[in-house]
């Protein structure tokens, strides 16, 4: 009779497997019966992520307009840093621009330093910039106080700057201007060329503005072709929506 030799009930499974020294080695089964996940999945979640955040934000710039955040206190008590202001770009290169308006201008080569960044760099910079999400390391916002053919001088006998002799009334400074608390502790003398503009920060204790390039090359006249937009109003945070005062109170 021949004999039967023992089933292995492990092998029945087929779920071992001998190894190099013939001792069992176990398998273990991943697939919980489910197909295996594509390892990509994750980049079309965060493409789709990307895309939705960017047609948001379009919306978004196409009702409220190009959008900037103010990244300092140099225009406090006007702007507050991390305000997001509306710009109106119809100014933008100077045309129509008027003393005491509040603008967003490129610095670089006055205010700012040129600097070596990668285009990779400046094109990422630029991108943050156009959707409000930071600044740009040579944009500013200032008020204009000086325009081409005027006379800017600091300061009368109470502490107020002039322009062509005639003092300016800043309520926008959120203070009192007195001989003894003038409205800039820097005394300086503009005379304005065409294509230029002197300005300077509501802030006067913490602006770097026209008063800082005294001496310097230009003399702290800005271009009024790096003239971006006009700040028009505080957009965000929610709390802080409304319109920022402009040349209504200037001579």
């Amino acid at each position: 009779m021949t004999r039967t030799e023992p089933r292995d009930p492990q092998r029945s499974r087929g779920s071992v497997a001998l190894g190099a020294a013939g001792t069992h080695t176990p398998t273990i089964d991943t697939t919980d019966g489910r197909e295996p996940r594509d390892p990509a999945w994750w980049l079309w979640a965060l493409g789709l992520t990307v895309v939705i955040a960017v047609v948001a934000a379009a919306v978004l710039r196409a009702l409220l307009g190009p959008v900037f955040l103010v990244p300092s206190a140099s225009m406090e008590p006007t702007l507050r840093p991390g305000d997001r202001v509306r710009v109106d770009s119809s100014v933008e290169g100077g045309q129509g621009l008027r003393r005491g308006d509040v603008v967003v201008f490129d610095g670089a080569g006055s205010l700012a330093p040129y600097t070596g960044r990668t285009s990779l760099e400046r094109g990422l910079e630029d991108v943050a910039a156009f959707w409000g999400f930071r600044a740009r390391q040579d944009v500013y916002v200032k008020r204009v106080v000086g325009l081409a053919g005027d006379r800017v001088e600091c300061c009368d006998d109470q502490g107020r700057i002039t322009v062509d002799g005639q003092p300016l009334e800043e309520p926008y400074l959120g203070r009192t201007i007195t001989a003894d608390d003038p409205a800039s502790r820097t005394p300086f003398s503009f005379e304005v060329p065409a294509g230029r503009m002197v300005v300077l920060g509501d802030n006067r204790e913490a602006s770097v503005d026209s008063r800082s390039l005294l001496g310097a090359p230009g003399g702290g006249l800005i271009p009024v072709e790096k003239v971006t937009g006009r700040v028009e109003s505080i957009a965000w945070p929610w709390t802080r929506r409304q319109s920022v005062p402009a040349s209504e109170d200037m001579p």
